[in-house]
């Protein structure tokens, strides 16, 4: 069963993602602002849930059409084989969406329209006056961009962000998808040792293992699309024993976690333990000021406190002179940082080799490379 997907994702993710689709066999993949498109089977519809690293979620795109008035959006949900999903008794909340540069823009209005022609098409389906909605949970977003009605299902249930081994965390921590993205950039390979001066609560160092070893970051949670009536459990059996026998435990790649909270320390060493890493990490509670390598070569990936977490547009200029003393040009040593500030290179003493944008939540960022 060949289907049409999309993947929501953070601004400036987007090749990433779309490089990981062709890795793992999806077809048709190409880039939109904040999101990607594919297609394939049901095998790759599990093996995206499983393994990407960067995305937010996959959703199978059940249809599009140009709507410019609450008519057109009526006639065009209904005409959309929902039945194709959704069986008499399932479940079918409209979950969300948005409206940008369209007529019609008023998203309340819209997720009741959307119901509404959903609810009209299953009855005349079905043959039925009303709907229980409950069963199994097959939540539809929508999205219009100038006009154009896209119509998914959502396939992940929780975001893809959330891998499991992540309970608790320290104050504003870096999300498990963009950190994944920043050793991405950071272009860690498993031969690499990691460092995070500034560690938090460990997910950079966590997703930098985890990627290392190419343990697959959904490999051990559960996914919406498992209860989809459509799709045989044995898929999800499958994808999963092909995820696990693609981790490898041979390379020798370790990292280097500290930072000056030793409650922020505990709680890595948890993260690292359950995300099955913990031996691939050692941590200390340690001030940057008193950081020092520990390896002849390595890569320093970090995302400094700045002003929007510390309150203190001061303190964190404080912070990047220190990065810049101790994040010293040397050869086989590269430095990466994400940071809102359009002065940080200033204030770090050096010019970056590369910067890439990218958005932490809704704070407009720039990784800051180092490898020259």
């Amino acid at each position: 069963m060949n289907m049409n997907f999309v993947v929501p994702c953070l601004m400036g993710l987007e090749s990433l993602i779309a490089d990981e689709l062709k890795e793992l066999g999806a077809e048709d993949v190409r880039c939109e602002n904040a999101r990607v498109f594919f297609s394939g089977d049901e095998h790759i519809l599990a093996r995206a849930n499983i393994c990407l690293r960067h995305a937010e979620r996959v959703q199978i795109v059940v249809g599009t059409f140009i709507a410019k008035t609450f008519e057109e959006l009526f006639q065009g949900t209904k005409a959309l084989p929902w039945e194709d999903w959704i069986l008499k008794d399932d479940e079918f909340p409209i979950k969300g969406g948005y409206s940008r540069n369209s007529a019609l823009f008023s998203i309340s209005d819209c997720q009741s329209i959307i119901k509404k022609a959903i609810v009209e098409r299953l009855k005349e389906k079905y043959k039925l006056p009303w709907f229980n909605e409950t069963g199994n949970k097959y939540a539809i977003e929508f999205s219009i961009m100038k006009d154009e009605v896209t119509l998914t299902i959502d396939t992940s249930g929780a975001g893809l962000h959330k891998r499991g081994y992540r309970l608790k965390a320290n104050d504003a921590p870096i999300k498990e998808t963009l950190a994944a993205s920043l050793c991405t950039l950071a272009r860690l390979r498993p031969y690499h040792t990691l460092y995070d001066p500034m560690c938090g609560s460990g997910t950079i160092l966590i997703e930098g293992a985890m990627k290392a070893l190419n343990i697959a970051p959904g490999i051990s949670r559960t996914f919406a699309a498992e209860k989809f009536s459509q799709i045989d459990p044995k898929v999800w059996a499958e994808e999963r024993t092909r995820a696990q026998d693609l981790i490898n435990f041979d390379f020798e790649f370790h990292a280097y976690g500290s930072d000056i909270d030793a409650n922020a320390i505990e709680l890595a060493k948890e993260n690292a333990r359950r995300a099955g890493v913990e031996k691939r990490i050692d941590f200390e509670v340690l001030d940057l000021k008193d950081w020092v390598h520990k390896s002849e070569k390595g890569t320093v990936i970090c995302n400094p406190p700045y002003g929007e977490r510390l309150l203190d547009i001061n303190a964190a200029n404080d912070l990047y002179k220190l990065m810049g003393q101790k994040f010293q040009s040397e050869r086989g040593w590269a430095y990466y940082a994400i940071s809102p500030s359009e002065e940080f290179e200033k204030y770090f003493g050096k010019k970056a080799d590369k910067r890439r944008k990218l958005y932490n939540g809704m704070i407009k960022c720039q990784v800051y490379m180092y490898f020259k």
